[in-house]
C-alpha cells in the first residue's frame, strides 16, 4: 500500500480528505468505483461532533458522504481501509455504523441506501478481480436488502499494473492506492495529484510537531 498513508490509515486520509475543498477528490474517486456521476456530496460531520464519544478514531474510516447521483438517487457513501483481523465483521459493523448515521443528519431526509467500499492490503475473497461486490442473494430478502446494502471490497494485491499498456482513471487510483506506478497514476489525474500534494504536506507538518 502506498506508503504516504498506510501509518494510521483511515485517520491520516480522514484528516486529508473531510473538508469542502477537497470534496472533489472523494467525489472523483467514488465516481471511478461505482461507475456513477454525483451531482451534489456533502460529507456528514457526526465524526466531529462525537468525536469525544467514539473508540480509537482510526476505526470509523476514512469519509462518510451523502452524495446524490445524475439520476437523482441519494445514496450513503463510507470509505475504509481494512487491516488486522475478523474482516467480515469489520465490513458489517462499518455498514451499519454508516447506515444508522442518517439519524445524525440535521435536514429532514428520506432514509437512502448505504454503501461502503473496503480497501484490502491483502487477499480476501475468492474472486480473480481485485473489485468484488457483495449483495444479498436469497431470493427471499434480496429486493429488500439491496434496497439498503451494498458493500464493494478492493483487493489491492490483486490488481497488477501494466506498465506498457494506457491505463483509466479507475486503474489510476487503484495503482497509487497500491503504491505502484505512483508518477503516471498523478499524471492521469488533477485529484490524485492533489491528494499526493494535500498527503506531503501532511507528513511534513507532522514531522515538524
Amino acid at each position: 500500500m502506498n506508503r504516504k498513508f498506510v501509518a494510521k490509515s483511515n485517520f491520516v486520509l480522514r484528516r486529508v480528505l473531510n473538508t469542502k475543498e477537497n470534496i472533489d477528490i472523494l467525489k472523483e474517486f467514488i465516481e471511478v468505483i461505482l461507475d456513477l456521476h454525483i451531482e451534489e456530496a456533502q460529507i456528514n460531520p457526526y465524526l466531529e461532533k462525537k468525536k469525544n464519544n467514539l473508540p480509537a478514531e482510526e476505526n470509523f474510516g476514512i469519509a462518510d458522504l451523502r452524495i446524490k447521483t445524475t439520476e437523482n438517487e441519494e445514496l450513503n457513501i463510507g470509505i475504509q481501509i481494512i487491516d488486522g483481523e475478523h474482516i467480515l465483521t469489520k465490513m458489517f459493523l462499518y455498514f451499519a455504523q454508516i447506515h444508522t448515521n442518517q439519524l445524525e443528519y440535521e435536514e429532514n431526509r428520506e432514509v437512502a441506501k448505504t454503501i461502503t467500499i473496503n480497501i484490502l492490503d491483502f487477499t480476501f475473497t475468492k474472486e480473480m478481480n481485485y473489485h468484488s461486490r457483495m449483495i444479498a442473494k436469497e431470493e427471499e430478502m434480496t429486493d429488500i436488502l439491496n434496497d439498503y446494502l451494498e458493500i464493494h471490497i478492493l483487493e489491492l494485491p490483486k490488481f497488477k499494473v501494466n506498465r506498457n499498456k494506457e491505463i483509466n482513471l479507475k486503474e489510476a487510483w487503484i495503482s497509487y492506492l497500491k503504491g505502484e506506478d505512483i508518477e503516471r497514476a498523478i499524471e492521469k489525474s488533477e485529484n490524485i495529484k492533489k491528494l499526493d500534494d494535500l498527503l506531503k504536506k501532511y507528513w511534513r507538518q507532522e514531522v515538524m510537531e
